[in-house]
């Protein structure tokens, strides 16, 4: 029986209801998504056409970030929040390359992403993936996988790279980070991205759309200025926060936004 007449797939999802992680793999290039997923991309791209090119700077910019933070900073533990689905060059990938004993856990609550991630880490013993939804932080930091790869005697890296916009209010992402940066010691890294729009008509537009098509697997687009909130009590470090693109670059060369209705906002910092 094909997917399109049970509804579900291998792993018992629902492909009629579009995942954002899987979205993001189509902008990406990969090939983990359904007919569903297609779709809500097109639609999505009539009104922000340039969400291809944010999706690969996004990329870029989380590649150049554990690369920064595993080479000069020396932080060799990283726990990747909404990681989605696997692609190129993922965090534990980067970081090995400084380090081979670095260590990565991937947070994820799409059961795709779980059975994907398992299939490519299961041969790393420094790397694995968890299903959890990441606003639940006692019960991540409480995984048997993260107590045993993860020393909080020692800093730590933790991500939230542009997933912070599929919290809603009601679950206040501010509250979430900071829930976890308190569980880190001293000297550990956040970093922190999300969507932004200076334009209400945009925002207003892509978080009904979004929270129509995933059911509810949607928070906001929101402002500038309510994700600095998100950095309150640590230590931004150069070169500040703004659009993701200006974070350091290594490189001149990548996706051109052909249009600026939206952007990725955010930056890295420490905890004091």
């Amino acid at each position: 029986m094909r997917e399109e007449e049970t509804g579900l797939d291998v792993f018992g999802v629902d492909v009629t209801i579009p995942s954002v992680a899987r979205m993001y793999d189509h902008y990406l290039g990969g090939k983990d998504n359904y007919a569903v997923d297609r779709e809500a991309v097109a639609e999505l791209d009539k009104v922000v056409p340039s969400t291809r090119p944010l999706a690969l700077n996004n990329r870029r910019f989380l590649r150049r970030v554990v690369r920064i933070l595993a080479e000069d900073l020396g932080i060799r533990q990283f726990l990747d929040h909404g990681s989605g689905l696997p692609t190129q060059d993922n965090v534990h990938q980067v970081a090995q390359r400084v380090d081979p004993r670095a260590r990565a856990v991937y947070v994820d609550n799409d059961p795709i992403v779980l059975a994907h991630g398992r299939a490519l880490l299961q041969e790393n013993e420094s790397t694995t993936v968890i299903q959890a939804d990441m606003r639940d932080t006692e019960e991540i930091f409480g995984h048997p996988e993260v107590q045993r790869l993860i020393d909080l005697d020692r800093p730590v890296a933790a991500l939230f790279v542009s997933v912070l916009h599929c919290i809603p209010d009601s679950s206040d992402p501010a509250a979430l980070v900071r829930r976890v940066a308190d569980r880190l010691p001293s000297g550990s890294y956040l970093v922190i991205n999300q969507l932004v729009s200076e334009d209400k008509t945009t925002r207003d537009f892509v978080t009904d759309f979004m929270d129509r098509s995933t059911q509810g697997n949607w928070g906001r687009v929101r402002e500038a200025h309510e994700v600095e909130r998100y950095f309150d009590g640590l230590e931004v470090i150069e070169p500040g926060l703004g659009e993701i693109n200006d974070w350091r670059p290594d490189s001149e060369v990548g996706p051109r936004q052909l249009t600026d209705e939206w952007y990725e906002f955010g930056g890295v910092a420490r905890k004091p």
